[in-house]
């Protein structure tokens, strides 16, 4: 990343310097650019479209290590420390998070100051020329895409909350903005940041030379995930347009697929570091540089258990996160994604299941764990089975029982159809509906999925009978007993809602 724009970026929070009136000559720090300087040229905007992407890689937002705020939110992972970090951490996964946690409000600022790099490219678009008109078009479309990516992630999280589509540049600005929106207003941003997003000749799928850019691909699968999830948690009277607009895009999307059928793809090979570049499967990523000290993937290195090897040549420490023993009873006998996915650490310390699923034991990677992993954030797997969801819904099983089966069949299990002859599986999954919430789970895990597979397939108090009907016995030191309507949402952070409690108000059952 171009040292020039970083030092820019790291401005756009602050408030715009009164101008001077004196007649002194004005000089630049060349490290700390103005934003009202920055834009000269293209490159200057590419540097900029570049930034945006360089945001989602930190844990406090998207990137690799933020399963914090996922998965150990979910019934898929947790953590076997209690304690450090005054124990703030562990209140994600025990449900007892509170407004003041730190972790908390780092992700919401983390999210917030990422809208804020788009905001700056979008304003500032215009101010240059460009050789190809398609160029700047294809610009603004990547910067709303991962606007609306952005959106999406806090709408679900909280709810309402502020809706900023420009700079704010004076203390004036930011208060009028500083109110939490409608969460049906900012979902109706998402959908038109991404409709114009659209509408740009951005290719079907990026070459390996600009993997981590978003795609026609991307964008429509995107824009289907979001109208699965409108008509699943936004109020039931557009549910079925909401249905059929999922179905299409999902399906502009997976019939832009550069493969034949699913099963042609390993499950092993979408997580394999020296097949990331070329794998059909994956649609977007966050892309590493194994070896670098600055852009280099930690997933393997910080997944690996005390004693053991499989994931990284950096030895592990034994204190961490780990897999819920209910997340490993939900592996069918014979899937072979759970060998892949995770395994039982028996050193004297440990005797955990930790997960394996993203893996970089090279010597390039080193002894420091400076693996070469992507960070996938959408694949077709995931298509495959939202249209299954989404047919299923719409009361066509026939067709859901189709887009099951392609990811059952890769990995090695039996059909759907022939899996009702299992009393088992029959009486772990009653009806189409679990059984596609099941294959998601085993299908996606720990790609930060989970939670809002939940989110969407349950009511808030059918989530809470569900979490409640588990056992504790399976879940370690973190109490189900905790959980309750309230945690569908997260706490607004203290700071921003003691700044305004009347316009930032709180979060039911956080007060």
């Amino acid at each position: 990343m171009n040292k020039r724009f970083i030092q820019m970026a790291s401005l756009v929070t602050l408030l715009s310097l009164g101008s001077c009136t004196k007649n002194f000559v004005v000089e630049y720090d060349p490290n700390a650019i103005p934003t009202e300087i920055y834009f000269q040229s293209e490159n200057d905007v590419k540097l900029a479209v570049n930034g945006v992407y360089q945001s989602l890689r930190s844990s406090n937002t998207v990137g690799e290590n933020s399963g914090l705020f996922t998965d150990e939110r979910s019934d898929d992972t947790g953590r076997n420390d209690s304690q450090s970090n005054a124990g703030e951490p562990f209140q994600f996964n025990d449900f007892s998070l509170l407004p003041s946690n730190t972790y908390l409000k780092n992700h919401w600022l983390a999210l917030y100051e990422a809208i804020s790099r788009c905001n700056l490219v979008l304003d500032n678009v215009d101010k240059v020329s460009y050789s190809d008109p398609a160029t700047k078009v294809n610009y603004q479309a990547e910067v709303r895409f991962v606007r609306a990516f952005l959106y999406f992630q806090l709408v679900r999280k909280w709810g309402d909350v502020p809706l900023v589509l420009r700079q704010l540049k004076t203390k004036a600005e930011v208060d009028e903005h500083t109110f939490r929106e409608k969460k049906e207003k900012v979902y109706e941003q998402i959908v038109s940041d991404l409709k114009d997003a659209a509408g740009s000749t951005l290719p079907d799928h990026q070459p390996s030379s600009s993997k981590g850019h978003t795609s026609k691909v991307a964008i429509n699968a995107l824009l289907g995930k979001v109208y699965l999830t409108m008509a699943t948690t936004l109020d039931q009277t557009n549910r079925t347009t909401n249905l059929n607009l999922a179905k299409t895009y999902l399906m502009e999307a997976y019939n832009k697929k550069a493969f034949s059928q699913l099963k042609d793809i390993p499950y092993t090979d979408v997580f394999d570091v020296a097949k990331k570049s070329t794998n059909s499967e994956i649609i977007w990523q966050i892309v590493n540089r194994q070896g670098d000290v600055t852009y280099s993937s930690s997933i393997a290195a910080n997944n690996q258990a005390k004693g053991e090897t499989i994931n990284s040549l950096k030895p592990g420490t034994g204190v961490g996160g780990n897999v819920t023993m209910d997340l490993v009873k939900e592996y069918e006998e014979g899937d072979l994604r759970k060998d892949f996915s995770i395994k039982f650490a028996n050193d004297a310390s440990v005797k955990d299941w930790f997960i394996t699923k993203y893996r970089d034991a090279s010597s390039a990677a080193s002894t420091l764990g400076y693996g070469g992993n992507d960070w996938i954030l959408l694949r077709y797997a995931d298509v495959i089975l939202m249209l299954a969801e989404v047919h299923q819904y719409l009361g066509d099983e026939a067709t859901a029982i189709q887009y099951l089966n392609m990811v059952r069949e890769r990995a090695g299990r039996p059909t759907y159809q022939n899996m009702q002859n299992d009393a088992t599986y029959k009486s772990k999954y009653p009806t189409l509906k679990w059984a596609i919430l099941h294959e998601r789970r085993v299908e996606l895990a720990f790609e930060h999925q989970r939670w809002f597979d939940l989110l969407r397939t349950f009511t808030a108090q059918e989530l809470v009978s569900y979490m409640k009907s588990k056992s504790q016995a399976d879940f370690g030191i973190a109490k189900l007993s905790n959980f309750g309507t309230k945690d569908i949402y997260y706490p607004i952070p203290f700071d921003e809602n003691k700044l305004n409690p009347e316009k930032m108000y709180q979060n039911p059952g956080y007060n």
